[in-house]
């Protein structure tokens, strides 16, 4: 068979091969991004439900609204992971951890991951703009505190685990605001208080895991000490008992809901910070609560059993 026959019949296979590698890089590179976004961290981006819950709003029209704001809270926050990923991916090569993650690995661009993550930002406010004027802002409130965070804020002491706790209080806000609701001081009092206390835990779990390579692997960890972050948890930890023991039985919540059943709850919520306290310290876990609380068998029985036990009493005093 003449040589130039040969070549005009190979040039479709070549073209569909070189079609073929374009498709799988295409496909390597979303699962990159994807990675990198941090799904199994979209589990925080729940709190936005906390006013539709607790404004008995669930079983209404409202939840579209409610699961839309969600879905925009999961992709700003997937934005940030990758803008943070960015800024830290030459100390995240020092760590045996860490380096596998996509950006620090070279597996994803620094280019694309940024391009990527203004994306996600771009279409996030976008769409947020589409649901509501205060929802905007709460949700651009929340880009600009943890790109601060990531930029400059988390090298400050203290006041990183504060904006860390800011950042889920932004999302109980947005959640209320998008749906026009009024979100209860003391839930709010009871969410930055929760969020201090896995802040600080996760501090905590790095001393306990690290130790002496501790400030290596966070430099803002020099400024603290394992006997701090303990005084810290103890304080943390009381006052997120008591202000969540004050909400049940405060009158306005008591007059909002109609009963009187919501300290029965209170028991999760001792088992669940005493749980997590002994994973912590006794299992040297902690580093992750979000995958903690999904791996954790007795701590995501127990949470669910709370969102349970909650749901029924005031929506069963409502149907009363």
């Amino acid at each position: 068979m003449p040589e130039g026959v040969d070549r005009t019949r190979s040039a479709p296979r070549d073209r569909e091969h070189d079609s073929t590698d374009a498709r799988l890089a295409a496909m390597a590179m979303l699962k990159a991004i994807v990675v990198s976004m941090r799904p199994r961290q979209w589990v925080k981006n729940l709190f936005v439900l906390a006013g539709l819950v607790f404004a008995q709003r669930l079983f209404t029209a409202a939840t579209w609204t409610a699961l839309a704001a969600f879905a925009i809270f999961c992709a700003l926050s997937g934005a940030i992971y990758l803008l943070n990923d960015v800024a830290d991916r030459e100390r995240d090569r020092l760590d045996p951890r860490k380096r596998v993650r996509p950006i620090a690995a070279g597996r994803l661009p620094v280019g694309v991951a940024v391009a990527a993550a203004a994306a996600l930002v771009a279409a996030g406010l976008a769409l947020a703009a589409l649901l509501s004027r205060p929802f905007l802002m709460a949700a651009l409130a929340y880009v600009v505190l943890l790109v601060a965070y990531s930029a400059w804020l988390k090298h400050v002491v203290i006041v990183d685990v504060i904006v860390v706790a800011g950042g889920f209080v932004l999302r109980a806000i947005a959640g209320a605001v998008v749906i026009d609701v009024e979100i209860s001081g003391w839930l709010l009092i009871c969410t930055i208080l929760l969020a201090l206390f896995l802040a600080l835990g996760k501090r905590r779990y790095e001393f306990l895991a690290l130790d002496q390579d501790a400030a290596g692997h966070r430099p803002i960890l020099a400024e603290y000490s394992p006997a701090l972050l303990d005084q810290m948890i103890a304080v943390v930890t009381a006052s997120t008992v008591t202000a969540y023991a004050l909400y049940t039985m405060s009158p306005e919540t008591v007059a909002k809901f109609h009963t009187h059943l919501l300290p029965a709850t209170l028991p999760f919520v001792l088992y669940g910070i005493f749980r997590y306290l002994y994973l912590l310290y006794r299992r040297q876990l902690g580093g992750n609560p979000s995958e903690l609380l999904l791996n954790d068998k007795a701590l995501l029985i127990n949470t669910l059993s709370w969102i349970f036990a909650v749901l029924l009493i005031i929506y069963g005093a409502r149907l009363e």
